[in-house]
């Protein structure tokens, strides 16, 4: 029965990206194509060609985890229908919205050409969710937060770059954390303190690389942008990045270091044991 519920999964996912990829397809041929040629859009005109592209590639990365994660069930033997900790799944979507608004409400644009990069908080909330969660809901929550925030402002386009880069922070965070670190009520708060940040500096460590690297392929060959302007793109993008992964490992481990105990007590700590 475990295996047939991920074997289930599995297929849905499957179909699902097929579906989502049909249709990211269709939709850079025809409504994406016709904001790159139409010089004489207005911003918000060439957003709404562009969404449709943005939502599809979005689909097609979720429906990815969901087969990997079906896939991943399957080869465990696990069940991907188990009882999932209710706490956990509230904090979940607390967490994906307070990363929601750490990106739109507390962010500074910066203008390059005719796109933008930015100062903001939301990855500190991406961390924070990882390291009180675990890697898969903490990634999660941060893909879908920070993912809503992009495609609901003028950066639409970034939106599935910015769901696949945010579940791999969480994953690292986690990994780090949770699985490496292993933090437990019975380690002392020096050692909880040092493990938090190497966890929260692993993932922004990774992004700081990965965000202006896999930005400029992005760019390139799923938005057509120029390979020179691309260049310029991730060059600002790799200086934003670093200040806003430095921010995000020192606030979210005072943050996390902060909760931890206070949560504890009122008996609200997520159990991470099965992650």
């Amino acid at each position: 029965m475990e295996r047939q519920q991920s074997y289930r999964l599995l297929i849905i996912g499957g179909v699902l990206l097929i579906a989502s990829g049909i249709f990211a397809l269709y939709a850079y041929r025809t409504s994406y194509a016709q904001s790159l040629v139409q010089e004489t859009l207005s911003s918000e005109e060439k957003l709404a060609l562009q969404r449709p592209y943005s939502y599809a590639l979005v689909a097609v990365f979720l429906s990815a985890l969901l087969t990997a994660k079906g896939l991943y069930n399957a080869l465990r033997g696990q069940s991907s229908a188990e009882k999932t900790d209710v706490r956990r799944l509230t904090m979940a979507g607390l967490l994906a919205a307070l990363c929601y608004i750490g990106f739109t409400f507390f962010k500074i644009d910066i203008p390059v050409g005719t796109e933008k990069t930015a100062f903001h908080l939301g990855n500190v909330f991406c961390v924070m969710a990882a390291l009180l969660l675990g890697g898969y809901w903490g990634g999660l929550s941060g893909a879908i937060g920070l993912t809503i925030a992009d495609l609901s402002t003028a950066y639409v386009t970034s939106a599935p770059k910015t769901f696949l880069l945010k579940m791999c922070i969480g994953l690292i965070v986690g990994l780090v954390a949770h699985k490496i670190g292993k933090l437990s009520d019975s380690h002392s708060p020096r050692y909880v303190a040092v493990v938090t940040v190497a966890a929260s500096a692993a993932g922004m460590v990774f992004n700081i690389i990965a965000d202006p690297v896999v930005g400029y392929f992005y760019k390139t060959y799923l938005l057509g942008v120029p390979q020179d302007v691309a260049k310029i793109l991730a060059s600002w993008s790799a200086v934003t990045t670093a200040v806003n992964a430095v921010v995000a490992v020192i606030v979210s481990s005072l943050f996390y270091l902060a909760l931890r105990p206070a949560l504890k007590k009122a008996n609200l700590f997520p159990q991470l044991t099965s992650q």
